[in-house]
Parts: C-alpha cells; structure tokens; sequence
C-alpha cells in the first residue's frame, strides 16, 4: 500500500470487538507480503493473539491481524455453530485485502489452545485461501468440508493440564497425517 501506516494499529471495524493490525517496517508498495491471522485462546484479547509471532513481523516481513472473540471464546465453541466471528474475521480480511499486497502462497491462521482449534477448523474449512496452518496446543478440530491442503505445524507441551496432549494433539494430527496433510508436529516438555 503506497503510503502505508506500519506499526501497530488498532482498525475500528467494531465497537465491541478489537482488531489489531501490525504491518511491517519493511513494508514497500507493491511488494505482496506474508501474512498472518492470528487467533487468542479463550478468555484472551486481540494483543494475545498478535503477541505470538509480532517479535518476528519485522525481520520476516510478516503483516499480522488479530481479532477478538465475540464471546469469552470463538463461536464454535462459545455458541457450537460458526457465525458472528467468522463475519468479523471475514470483514478484517477484507479490510487488509484492500489495502495490502498480500502474497496468497504465504498466507497462514494461527492460534493458541482455542484459538489453534478454530484455526485448524477455519484453516482445513479454506484450505484454498490459506497456505499454512499454525496450531498451539489445539484441542480440536471442526470442518464442514475439509478443502485444499495447507502445510500445518502443531505443537503441544506433555504437560498440558488445560487441553491434555494425549486426547488433543495425538488424537489430531495421526487424522492430518491420513488426510496426507504436509507439516510438523513437535510435542516439547513444557
């Protein structure tokens, strides 16, 4: 975007829901940047979310959103359907879309703990769109129709009290790993 604000910047879509934006020092007109939509666990805010990669924004050249649940946690978990979150979602990206060269090969969601399950579950549900899938310690995933096949990285701690690897993590991935989904899985002591 020519002229463009880089930095932190928070987008008034709502005025009940944060959206957090940070674009790049490296951010040049024309050149299609990687992106990344990042995703709080229950009970966090929009800066949680963009706290997990904005250490690395700059020197990856990464334009990172983040939104905030509607409710203490994203749809499908708070209200079991997707609905008022994947339109807020949907209407960030819009924002960003139109102002930025976004690169779509380099276009990744994310999350923590609930936010890496509705990330999985957004993710595998558009695999078309987005090119990678980042899942902190997920609990879960929920698709309708999985579609495309993004590379997807999942880690979980062993000591995990909240979403225990066992019924979490190794339950998830043997299913993406059958699904012939490209990735990592790193299981740490933590």
């Amino acid at each position: 975007a020519a002229g463009a604000t880089t930095g932190l910047q928070r987008l008034h879509l709502s005025q009940k829901k944060e959206c957090l934006l940070y674009v790049p020092a490296g951010c040049r007109p024309g050149t299609a940047l990687p992106f990344v939509l990042l995703l709080h666990g229950a009970g966090g805010k929009a800066a949680h979310g963009l706290s997990y990669l904005q250490g690395h924004a700059d020197t990856h050249n990464l334009v990172l959103l983040a939104p905030a649940a509607h409710d203490y946690s994203w749809d499908i978990i708070a209200a079991d359907a997707f609905g008022i979150d994947v339109l807020f979602i949907d209407r960030a990206l819009s924002y960003v879309f139109e102002r930025f060269a976004i690169n779509p090969k380099r276009l990744a969601i994310g999350g923590f703990s609930d936010g890496a399950s509705y990330a999985l579950s957004l993710g595998l549900g558009n695999g078309e769109l987005f090119s990678h899938i980042i899942a902190f310690s997920p609990g879960f995933y929920y698709t309708y129709e999985n579609r495309g096949k993004p590379s997807v990285f999942v880690s979980h701690g062993v000591h995990d009290d909240v979403l225990p690897v066992g019924p979490c993590s190794r339950r998830i991935v043997p299913g993406l790993q059958q699904g012939a989904y490209d990735g990592l899985y790193k299981v740490f002591n933590g």
